[in-house]
């Protein structure tokens, strides 16, 4: 025979398993009486005095042949005689067919016997335990359970129940031949019961707690495993595992990783601003742009990825790109970038027309930003001068070129201007003689204002910077001379031309 809890085969005559120590069993398999201890459990976890509501009677008393009239091959039974040693014997009768059971036991003074009838489902049983005793006798077709113990010395307790049509209960007991004895009839059970079935709903609804906290432990578990699973071969899973691997130097593994990410949802940005990450480590800036580059050539809308190309030119320290990034981006993009689209400086002067004098030129921006400005032509950069107080504007052309940055260093794009200053000239120059026939050597004279130069000929051409410059008079020549002067300031802009006909024939002497 075979232990039913653990399957260790025990030899013919052993009351207990050699392996797990459980008891042996030896009723039967199916066993009515364990349909009604199972309703009574039923009925302690639900929180009901009673229990029986829950057994189908008429189903028990179907199963004894004697009530349905069939007598042969009906009756099961079986009978048991052991003698464990030392006056320990063990005898079990049980007659499955009216549904008894009868046990007895001598345990070497220590005794038991039982007797069922499950046929009107009945229980006896009878115990000498060596001056301690105790006798059941249970009735379940009408209900009623008799239990009488004797605990040697005059201790005893007889106890009889009939749950027929009314419940009644009769108690009496003594210890030691004296004591109060007491005996009652009513519907209600004693405190001591009372404290026991409590205990019992108790032990059983934490059970059944832990039961429930179990099966939900495992079903929490599996949707944990599942959950992880589907996360380690998502977009996120495979850029957290692709950072890993980047964090520990992994660059390949990590590149791996993130394209795997690119390829489950290329319009995400964290996939390319991780292998930008692996580029930079490798320090590859260029191509680590290039991964921006690319993707925002084929999604020219996402503010995502334009946003980690930002932040790519912000970690690298190139921050004067990023004006020219975002200087022709959609609505969209520029409206979620707008913190790091700065503003150029203001003019105070436009460049439409000439100024006829010098002009003073002042340049504005936002509250806490810097300008940087160049007056030659060149393109301003954070490494250009500094603006600190207006700019005076001169005669000629003057180009300037201006850029604001903003408290985190991100540039504007330049703002560039021409300014053309033209101040007014003076009149041809005064020239004496003025023009005649001339028979006795003359000094020609230019009359020449500060601030100008004098240019001449004497061969009728139009004077240039090129031409004779005028220091002092000069010598009349002999014959006919067509004399030409011109004023130039200082940057360079020329007056009119003054021009004289001289002709100068000595007197001749003997």
């Amino acid at each position: 025979m075979k232990c039913r809890y653990c399957g260790y085969e025990i030899p013919e005559g052993m009351l207990y398993c050699g392996k797990c120590g459980k008891e042996v069993r030896i009723v039967p398999d199916y066993n009515p009486l364990e349909d009604m201890l199972t309703a009574q459990i039923k009925g302690a976890i639900s929180g009901e005095e009673s229990y029986e509501d829950y057994i189908d009677y008429d189903s028990i008393r179907n199963t004894d042949p004697r009530r349905s009239g069939s007598a042969a091959g009906q009756s099961t039974g079986r009978s048991t005689s052991r003698n464990m040693g030392g006056g320990l014997s063990r005898s079990t009768s049980r007659d499955m067919g009216g549904l008894s059971r009868s046990t007895s036991r001598d345990m070497g003074g220590v005794s038991r016997s039982t007797s069922r009838d499950m046929g009107g489902v009945s229980r006896s049983t009878s115990r000498d335990m060596g001056g301690l005793s105790r006798s059941t006798s249970r009735d379940m077709g009408g209900l009623s359970r008799s239990t009488s113990r004797d605990m040697g010395v005059g201790t005893g307790r007889n106890t009889g129940r009939d749950v027929g049509a009314g419940v009644s209960r009769n108690t009496g007991s003594s210890r030691r031949g004296t004591g109060p004895q007491r005996g009652y009839a009513t519907g209600n059970l004693s405190e001591r019961e009372k404290k026991r079935r409590q205990s019992e709903r108790k032990k059983a609804k934490r059970r059944q707690r832990m039961g429930c906290c179990f099966l939900l432990f495992l079903l929490a578990a599996a949707v944990i495993g599942s959950a992880f699973t589907l996360y380690m071969n998502s977009y996120k899973g495979f850029v957290a595992r692709g950072d890993e691997a980047r964090k520990a130097g992994e660059y390949n593994r990590a590149i791996d990783f993130y394209e795997k990410a690119v390829k489950k949802d290329e319009s995400k940005a964290e996939a390319y601003i991780g292998l930008s990450k692996v580029y930079i480590g490798k320090n590859d800036l260029d191509w680590a742009e290039s991964i921006f580059r690319e993707a925002v050539k084929k999604q020219p809308d996402n503010a995502d990825i334009y946003e980690g190309y930002v932040k790519f030119y912000m970690d690298t320290d190139q921050k004067d790109e990023i004006p020219l990034l975002l200087s022709d981006v959609d609505e969209e993009v520029a409206e979620r970038l707008a913190g790091y689209i700065t503003k150029g400086p203001e003019f105070s002067l436009d460049d439409e027309e000439p100024y006829e004098d010098v002009q003073e030129l002042s340049l504005s921006t936002e509250e806490g930003y810097t300008i940087y400005y160049t007056d030659d032509g060149e393109e301003a950069t954070t490494a250009s001068t500094k603006y600190t107080e207006p700019l005076l504007i001169g005669e000629g052309e003057s180009v300037i070129t201006a850029i604001a940055v903003d408290t985190k260093g991100v540039p504007s794009l330049p703002v560039k201007k021409t300014y053309k200053v033209e101040l007014p000239v003076v009149d041809a120059p005064a020239v004496s003689p003025s023009t005649g026939q001339y028979n006795s050597a003359m000094q020609i004279e230019i009359k020449i204002p500060e601030g100008y130069a004098a240019y001449y000929t004497t061969n009728g051409e139009d004077p240039t910077t090129a031409s004779a410059l005028y220091t002092g008079p000069i010598e009349m020549p002999e014959g006919e001379t067509l004399f030409k002067a011109v004023l130039v300031n200082g940057k360079g802009r020329m007056s009119g031309i003054t021009t004289r006909n001289y002709v100068l024939e000595p007197e001749q002497t003997d």
